[in-house]
């Protein structure tokens, strides 16, 4: 089972020696092992059972180090990065031949960020080359936010997780892609609202929906779900059918009526997005764990971050 701590040294001798570890970050907890290395790469989509055409996000601490393994960064690219970074979001660059293919899935862009979060960063200060890193879970499941998440899912397949306490966002980054270098394009929905990157950009275009062939990571349709079906129910859903049982509830602001307290929850009582978001993996996580049949998710205001919400629970709900 794997060891869980915040030995720093221990996280970096493993790496060094082509392990992978559970790493903190601000978004969700990412599986981690060394970007340069073949070996440890495989490891990491060996041990998610994640598919070799699902590509995979390259997490460094400065943007010196990112020019070591990209081939350029075009300008508004370098106007977010130095707005944003460290931070939930993630670029996508032309990559030089250091980065595996694999890492890129074939593709001619790497995607990049470096994280929020002071124990990552120190180790990714610590180490001589960049980590892989997606989320710690099997792949298409829920994504963790605490180390713990982590050891209960992969905890028998990996050596270490570095804890660095619960997650503060709990969204996965938002990835922006460049088409001619210059025009932004949102492939994910993530932990960083819209708003705040048209702020320094100017105006979006939105290619997050799902493929078969994703051109970043996390663009496949059925994703982030739990065991249990989940139904994605309209924003202010006040209640189901009273003779409907076995149910729980995800619910946004206010209880759903004719669902017991004990199977549902309430991301924020106060209506605060990010407080929503921070919440929903692991409150998807414990109805999953509940004695119920389906999961009905009450859908969220579709702005700021209630998008990236959103577009999680509409994976959830795919199949």
């Amino acid at each position: 089972m794997a060891q869980l701590g915040n030995d720093l040294q221990a996280a970096k001798q493993l790496l060094e020696q082509g392990e992978v570890v559970g790493i903190p970050t601000e978004t969700v907890y990412g599986l981690a092992g060394n970007a340069f290395n073949p070996d440890a790469v495989l490891k990491i989509f060996t041990v998610k059972n994640r598919p070799a055409f699902d590509p995979l996000i390259v997490h460094t601490d400065s943007l010196t180090k990112v020019s070591q393994f990209v081939d350029e960064i075009p300008e508004p690219a370098r106007k977010l990065a130095e707005k944003f970074w460290p931070g939930p979001l993630t670029l996508l660059l032309p990559k030089k031949p250091v980065i595996p293919e694999l890492v890129t899935s074939g593709l001619s862009t790497v995607a990049v960020r470096i994280p929020n979060h002071p124990l990552t960063l120190a180790l990714l200060r610590s180490l001589d080359f960049p980590l892989a890193a997606p989320s710690a879970n099997p792949f298409g499941y829920i994504s963790p936010t605490t180390a713990q998440h982590v050891v209960n899912q992969l905890g028998d397949q990996i050596p270490y997780v570095l804890d660095g306490g619960p997650c503060q966002i709990g969204l996965e980054s938002t990835i922006i892609g460049f088409t001619d270098k210059h025009h932004p394009i949102v492939y994910r929905l993530g932990g960083m609202a819209l708003e705040t990157i048209e702020a320094v950009v100017g105006p979006l275009t939105v290619r997050s929906h799902s493929t078969s062939n994703p051109k970043a990571p996390g663009m496949l349709s059925s994703h982030y779900a739990p065991r249990k079906p989940l139904v994605l129910m309209p924003t202010h859903y006040a209640a189901v059918d009273p003779e409907m049982s076995d149910v729980g509830a995800l619910a946004f602001q206010r209880p759903i009526e004719n669902i017991p307290s004990d199977r549902q929850l309430v991301l924020s009582p106060t209506g605060d997005l990010t407080e929503a978001a921070r919440n929903l993996f692991a409150y998807l996580r414990q109805l999953d764990q509940l004695d119920v049949d389906i999961i009905y998710a009450e859908k969220l205001p579709d702005e700021g971050l209630g998008r990236a919400i959103n577009d999680r629970l509409r994976r959830a709900a795919v199949r």
